[in-house]
């Protein structure tokens, strides 16, 4: 991908229903080359979908944290199998190092977050966790409305 390809993704990521002549106009082509641009990047895999941002999803929640989790032995399976049912955990990720699973949490509140920080730990194959609360997010590639 080019720049334009970038700055193309880069407004669809943040709207992809934004009119191609408006995209045209933020990007200083013409209309034929967003669309042909857009076509190509589909046609080629780059672009393999468009999404739906819920209200949910794009309020902040009050209380957001990553967690990183230890895991006993060969228990990650089983133990993001059993994260993937908390609501209050938004993102699994695998990792390597001192950390075998690192998640991303959303909250109402410091109490909510404490009682599925203790859910977390009663999770069988959890050694340890570590929990760092997140102020700001300055960068975000995610969608916003």
């Amino acid at each position: 991908m080019d720049d334009l390809d970038q700055a193309l993704v880069t407004l669809l990521r943040h709207d992809c229903r934004r009119p191609v002549s408006e995209l045209a106009v933020l990007l200083k082509v013409s209309r034929a080359t967003v669309r042909a641009r857009i076509d190509r990047l589909e046609r080629e895999g780059e672009i393999i979908g468009y999404t739906v941002v819920l209200r949910a999803d794009a309020q902040p929640a009050a209380v957001r944290a990553i967690t990183l989790i230890a895991v006993e032995g060969r228990r990650a399976g089983d133990v993001i199998d059993a994260l993937k049912g908390f609501a209050e955990i938004t993102s699994v990720h695998t990792t390597v190092g001192r950390w075998d699973i690192i998640v991303e949490v959303s909250a109402g509140s410091l109490p909510e977050l404490d009682e599925m920080l203790r859910r977390v730990r009663l999770v069988p194959g959890v050694t340890t966790s570590e929990t760092h609360l997140l102020l700001a997010t300055p960068r975000s590639a995610r969608a916003r409305l």
